[in-house]
């Protein structure tokens, strides 16, 4: 059977992917190293991880490229619209981080320019740590650019917890530093802004979830985009039944529902296949209700426990006597974050965050 599965992240910067790199350098420099650049760039190239494939992009500029940094960054300026992937375009950014300390002025108007093709969150933390307060009044700046790809790096730049990146210790304990950013961005017309500072706050909710909390209590929500905002970055609390987080949502109340016909099936699968939950909740209210309902897994674990992992399903309003169907089905895989053992795995319905119903499935090695 041909094996059709999706190739690697890393494969973003392959061999191909870096003569391109090369063939677009040397169109704007034409006295460009190109070989000695490959043979710096695809050196152990298959040990290395997507994102020490892209410093080493980096790195192999700067070793052929015999410019000072000014020079070297109006060829990256040059680079940057000819690149054939946004991902990719992360090494010029890199660039700055790497070699651009000393030039602070310089180096924030290229992270600026260079974020439109990708992204610069990455390489700014960089300077976050070596100068933070200089830096942050740069990003609050950045949070009312015209540009939305601007106003999205003042956000997820400053995230404490970015994933594949460096927590920002001083966030992390004082997030009260980006208060001013994720205001300015609480009502933000750009979705690919709104979901970062989503992430921003959830991030948050890790560590100071009342902050978090008191700071939503005193938005107005009547902006969908601020609702938008605020339902999203409480996913988590919302998702362990914090009463704060989904009175801010309106389903703080107890829901008044009664839970029929829940079922999982196939009652046994092997790892690979899919669980179907279904379910209908009927009001048993006087008046509509808002209702919060999310689906919780007990993953059986390696040493034979259960760990529970809570899933969103729906939010919605339920009106007197009225009833709602619900389904949702569900692969269960290997994932990189998830490893699968045999056993019975127990499903949980979660209303309001209340556990109102629970079924089971075998998970057969």
């Amino acid at each position: 059977m041909t094996d059709q599965s999706a190739p690697a992240l890393k494969e973003i910067f392959n061999v191909e992917r870096l003569q391109h790199i090369a063939t677009q350098m040397t169109a704007v420099y034409p006295a460009f190293d190109a070989k000695g650049f490959l043979k710096h760039a695809k050196q152990g190239l298959a040990e290395l991880s997507v994102m020490q494939r892209m410093a080493r992009v980096s790195e192999s500029l700067h070793a052929v490229i015999p410019q000072d940094y000014p020079q070297s960054l109006k060829l990256l300026y040059a680079l940057a619209p000819r690149l054939n992937s946004g991902f990719v375009s992360l090494f010029l950014a890199h660039y700055v981080a790497s070699y651009g300390a000393h030039d602070f002025k310089r180096s924030m108007a290229a992270l600026k320019y260079f974020t439109t093709f990708g992204s610069a969150e990455f390489a700014v933390r960089h300077f976050l740590l070596k100068d933070f307060d200089r830096t942050l009044a740069v990003m609050h700046d950045w949070s009312q650019d015209d540009n939305e790809h601007v106003r999205r790096l003042a956000s997820e730049g400053s995230r404490p917890r970015l994933p594949w990146s460096f927590r920002l210790a001083q966030v992390q304990a004082n997030p009260s530093l980006c208060a001013l950013i994720l205001d300015n961005l609480k009502a933000d017309s750009s979705l690919y802004v709104r979901k970062s500072v989503a992430n921003h706050l959830n991030d948050i909710t890790k560590d100071h979830p009342d902050w978090v909390l008191t700071l939503i209590e005193g938005w107005s929500l009547d902006s969908p985009h601020t609702a938008w905002i605020a339902r999203h970055a409480l996913r988590s609390l919302i998702k362990q039944g914090n009463t704060r987080a989904l009175t801010i949502m309106g389903a703080g109340a107890k829901a008044e529902v009664k839970i029929h016909h829940l079922k999982v099936e196939p009652a046994v699968i092997c790892l690979g296949e899919r669980i179907n939950l279904s379910f209908s909740l009927e009001s048993i209210a006087d008046s509509p209700q808002k209702l919060v309902v999310d689906y919780a897994i007990d993953y059986v674990k390696s040493a034979g426990h259960s760990a529970s992992k809570v899933f969103k399903l729906k939010s919605f309003t339920l009106g007197p006597g009225e009833h709602h169907t619900l389904r949702r089905a569900q692969h269960i895989r290997e994932l990189t974050t998830r490893k699968h053992y045999p056993g019975k795995h127990a499903v949980h319905v979660l209303v309001n965050g209340e556990r109102l119903g629970s079924a089971e499935f075998e998970l057969r090695g």
